[in-house]
């Protein structure tokens, strides 16, 4: 089983319906119970980190998200859901991120560059990994959809398993053991956003 996990904060119906149409067992639930007892979790985010963090806390869904985490349930951030992962973000100075992963978010620095960044971009693919993991069978270039105005800088760069071009080099994505994300809206990517989904969804680990 797949929880989707409903904070107020996410576009759940599109993420939801993506996953479904690709056979999952899914739910959407706000319910730590639900979110410890799944084989996979996936948190959506769009917004201001400070106010998904905020919605989390006020949902009681913080402690649930990091002991799933630390457990090794594999979980999918998308968007926001990728940044508030990090410890903390410049767009809301002082609110603790999840931490579940080191660095921080920043503004995208293209002063040339209309922001937030909002449409198709080129995925590149980092050499380490190519032909796995989410990216398992998505060719070099392939173009998703973006729509924000912050990116995540790791600690460790070796996580950033994706990243797109807009006025600087910009993290698409993230991949460190069973915690994965993407910056673009997989679900609002056509057939490649379908794909990295159904390569979420069949990683390691029932559903």
């Amino acid at each position: 089983m797949i929880t989707i996990i409903n904070y107020g904060a996410g576009n759940l119906f599109s993420v939801e319906k993506a996953f479904s149409a690709l056979g999952a067992d899914v739910r959407v639930s706000s319910t730590p119970s639900d979110i410890l007892s799944a084989d996979k979790i996936v948190l959506p985010g769009v917004g201001a980190f400070g106010d998904c963090m905020e919605q989390l806390n006020a949902s009681g869904l913080i402690p649930a998200i990091r002991e799933g985490g630390a457990r090794g349930i594999p979980l999918l951030g998308i968007c926001v859901g990728l940044q508030i992962l990090f410890e903390g973000s410049e767009e809301s100075s002082g609110v603790e991120g999840l931490g579940l992963l080191q660095g921080r978010v920043s503004r995208i620095a293209a002063p040339h560059e209309k922001i937030p960044h909002m449409g198709w971009n080129a995925l590149n693919i980092a050499e380490n990994h190519r032909e796995k993991g989410l990216f398992a069978g998505i060719p070099q270039d392939s173009y998703a959809y973006f729509v924000h105005s912050y990116h995540a800088l790791p600690k460790d760069r070796a996580i950033i398993s994706s990243t797109c071009f807009y006025g600087e080099e910009i993290t698409a994505s993230i991949s460190a053991g069973n915690i994965m994300a993407t910056q673009f809206h997989p679900e609002k990517s056509g057939d490649i956003g379908l794909k990295i989904i159904h390569n979420f969804i069949h990683q390691e680990g029932s559903t």
